[in-house]
């Protein structure tokens, strides 16, 4: 004998906010437009619900590029061996060539690069607060371990490193990212102390 399960009628159960940041992420990394009210149809989700979660769709973005930015770097310098100024070195070097080469942020600068680039680089936003302090994370952690001492203070270090990203990395062409990784690189070593 088969049991059967009866089902309530009415709207499936309701979904979560990192379901609906995760599914954005995936838009994102397909090189898909990012759209709230599709995200929240395909979840089952009322268009008021993702507005209490993210507020605006600008939020929504600076949210997941700020999570995918964060994971990468922590996944990154997890991957790097050693410690110091040469690890965080190539800590973000890498980081900023993968950056580079993702075909969702080259979408996401081609198709909208004025939003795009005030959702990555205003510090009234979401994105480049957390950036800076997933930044800053891992240079106080070395510093915490002993093995680096920077000659001014975290904080200031990882604010100049991420604006420094920003402008060799971001520029004003239809393309959207400029990719001069090894320029920057030169300067990244540079205030390091890595050089």
């Amino acid at each position: 004998m088969t049991e059967t399960v009866t089902r309530r009628p009415g709207r499936p159960a309701a979904s979560t906010r990192e379901a609906a940041l995760a599914l954005a992420t995936k838009r994102f990394l397909a090189c898909e437009r990012v759209d709230v009210q599709a995200i929240a149809r395909e979840l089952g989700l009322a268009r008021a619900t993702m507005h209490r979660w993210f507020q605006t769709r600008d939020a929504l973005l600076g949210e997941l590029l700020a999570t995918l930015a964060e994971r990468r770097l922590s996944a990154v310098r997890a991957q790097v061996r050693g410690g110091g100024a040469a690890a965080l070195l190539r800590t973000f070097d890498t980081f900023n060539r993968e950056l580079v080469n993702t075909p969702g942020m080259r979408f996401l600068l081609s198709q909208e690069h004025e939003r795009a680039l005030r959702i990555l680089t205003s510090s009234a936003g979401i994105a480049q607060p957390r950036v800076v302090a997933a930044v800053q994370a891992l240079i106080d952690s070395e510093v915490d371990a002993g093995r680096y001492a920077p000659a001014v203070a975290p904080e200031a270090l990882a604010y100049a490193i991420v604006r420094l990203g920003e402008a060799f990395l971001y520029n004003d062409a239809v393309a959207g990212i400029r990719g001069d990784v090894d320029r920057l690189r030169e300067i990244e070593a540079a205030l390091l102390g890595a050089a």
